[in-house]
């Protein structure tokens, strides 16, 4: 058959191009792709190459490179041995923009009905943020600034809701992105340039420097900020991955006050915690109205509109959140 999928074919060029994606092995099942989430700081980094030379980025990115790792659809054909998914099975999977791909059935998760198609999307992203959670240590009536209320950040506002935190204060200077991020938990939500936020923070937070400060950024000039923002022996979470992390600078802050850098990634599984079981948290909190994901998604693109996509997403970063790419042909964000 012939399928479709996005590819960088060089520095800030996308295409769509056709490819044959096979057919399933015994264990595995051919899905078809609804929609397909951009991650906006990774997929913007990798498409304008905001890299330094030398970095894993740099070790990463060849071309041609097919963009995106969150998509979301329904079970085509199910592999001779596969008992766990039939035909017709809504699943998500982390797959790049691309119509069709051949899956292990054990890289596929189940998504909940009552969990719309393009909501369901974020598992991906969600994922990350958990990571970033889990480093924080989390505990009852903990607080936490998030620092920045993209993607990214909105994930780890829920997560810290979900957790049960007294204080979720998050800073970011567009305000347009503040509503979703009460809308997740947010008990403050300050807009400001991060280095003229602290009299806010402490005023948001009962007179108290957070214990957790999470910089969701992915912007190396925020870290030296992030350190003086946290209580004294309090942990700074590195959740943005840079381009550049030779920009990222400790302060005096680090020894003086006895902080706790911690970085968090994709890539932090464990046996307990990893894509599997993540995205089952995920589907029973987003199912059950504790993670809420209603207008996240902004902007809608058909898979032909690539390349307005991420002029979008470079133009008009402040006012975008979930940039979805529609494989039914609607671009209308249908369940």
């Amino acid at each position: 058959m012939k399928a479709k999928r996005l590819v960088f074919t060089r520095r800030q060029t996308v295409a769509l191009e056709e490819f044959d994606p096979g057919e399933p092995g015994d264990d595995e099942v051919l899905v078809s792709t609804r929609y397909s989430l951009m991650s906006t700081g990774t997929e913007n980094i990798v498409f304008n190459r905001l890299f330094a030379p030398d970095t894993h980025w740099d070790r990463w990115v060849k071309y041609p490179f097919y963009p995106g790792y969150t998509s979301v659809g329904v079970v085509a054909e199910a592999g001779s041995g596969v008992a766990s998914l039939r035909r017709g099975d809504r699943v998500a999977f982390r797959i790049g923009h691309r119509s069709h791909h051949v899956a292990k059935a054990s890289e596929c998760y189940p998504i909940p009905d009552a969990v719309p198609f393009p909501e369901a999307a974020w598992f991906s992203l969600a994922k990350i943020a958990f990571h970033g959670a889990r480093a924080a240590r989390y505990t009852l009536g903990d607080s936490v600034l998030v620092i920045g209320a993209g993607p990214i950040g909105q994930m780890s506002i829920r997560w810290a809701h979900a957790a049960g935190l007294r204080s979720i204060l998050v800073v970011d200077s567009v305000p347009d992105r503040m509503p979703l991020a009460r809308a997740g938990g947010a008990t403050e939500a300050i807009v400001s340039p991060v280095g003229r936020a602290r009299e806010a923070v402490l005023a948001g937070n009962h007179g108290r420097l957070p214990r957790v400060v999470s910089d969701a950024t992915g912007n190396a000039e925020v870290f030296a900020a992030a350190l003086g923002l946290a209580a004294d022996r309090g942990t700074v979470v590195i959740l943005g991955d840079t381009g550049d992390p030779a920009g990222q600078h400790l302060t005096g802050d680090v020894i003086t006050r006895g902080l706790t850098i911690v970085g968090a990634h994709d890539v932090h599984d464990t046996p307990e915690w990893n894509n599997a079981t993540i995205a089952k948290l995920f589907f029973e909190l987003a199912a059950g109205g504790r993670f809420p994901l209603a207008g996240l998604n902004t902007h809608f693109f058909e898979p032909a509109q690539c390349g307005e996509a991420y002029a979008t997403a470079n133009r008009d970063r402040a006012k975008t959140m979930g940039i979805v790419f529609d494989w039914t042909g609607g671009a209308s964000g249908g369940a």
